[in-house]
């Protein structure tokens, strides 16, 4: 019965570390409505000067793209000035993409949320069975971690060592298409959006997930002496 229920608390446990890294996600590409941290990065990689634009143009566009991401926009289309012409900033393959972009990303988001509630059934169902909560969830984060860590040490170094192979290794897993691939020349938005802004983006995406994998440790942690502090109290009273 404790392999079962240990089981059961390690998948919930690998559950709440998976949603934390698609939460990660979706708090470095929105967590700032005003977009400071794309704006950073045109500037660094010098964008408005690569697609001919002003700052307040290509960040008009932007908002539009993110907008679309998040389904708050139907149609990725908007006019703007670039290149020396007053023109739709998109193209029929960056509406093709973006459209799988969208799909994925608020597919991500679903199954964060499924993955969030299926956890807490399988924490509630632990406590049903009367389980020790402070035992097993020290060892379900344990050993959620040491996968994880593992995981991120050896994404960590291989993106390094060659980022444009992992991104493109990325590509080919979660796309069934070649619509990806852009060419600088003829895509406004891959030169809106070049190699090093993505690789930034994933050292963000990093860090935020880290500290988000820290603070499960500390609330784990809190609750199990919480709960531990209240069954001494209840053995006092009888």
């Amino acid at each position: 019965m404790k392999k079962v229920q240990l089981a059961v608390a390690v998948l919930a446990m690998f559950l709440l570390v998976t949603a934390l890294l698609l939460t990660s996600f979706q708090v470095v590409i929105y967590g700032d409505p005003e977009y400071k941290f794309y704006e950073k990065e045109y500037e660094k990689y010098n964008v408005t000067q690569s697609l001919g634009m002003t700052l307040p143009d290509v960040m008009g566009v932007t908002e539009h793209m993110m907008d679309y991401l998040i389904g708050r926009e139907d149609v990725l289309s908007i006019e703007t000035d670039v290149d020396g012409k007053h023109q739709d900033f998109f193209n029929e393959q960056d509406r093709l993409h973006m459209a799988d972009v969208r799909k994925l990303f608020l597919g991500g988001l679903k199954l964060r949320n499924v993955m969030v509630i299926c956890a807490a059934l399988l924490l509630a169902a632990l406590g049903l069975m009367k389980a020790d909560l402070k035992s097993l969830l020290l060892k379900a984060y344990g050993t959620a971690m040491a996968v994880f860590a593992a995981l991120l040490v050896f994404l960590g170094v291989a993106f390094t060592v060659d980022f444009t192979r992992c991104f493109t290794i990325f590509h080919k897993i979660f796309f069934t298409n070649d619509l990806w691939l852009f060419d600088p020349d003829t895509d406004y938005m891959i030169r809106m959006l070049p190699e090093g802004f993505f690789s930034d983006m994933v050292i963000r995406i990093a860090l935020i997930y880290v500290g988000a994998l820290a603070a499960l440790g500390v609330a784990t942690v809190l609750a199990c002496r919480r709960r531990s502090q209240g069954k001494d109290v209840r053995k006092k009273k009888n």
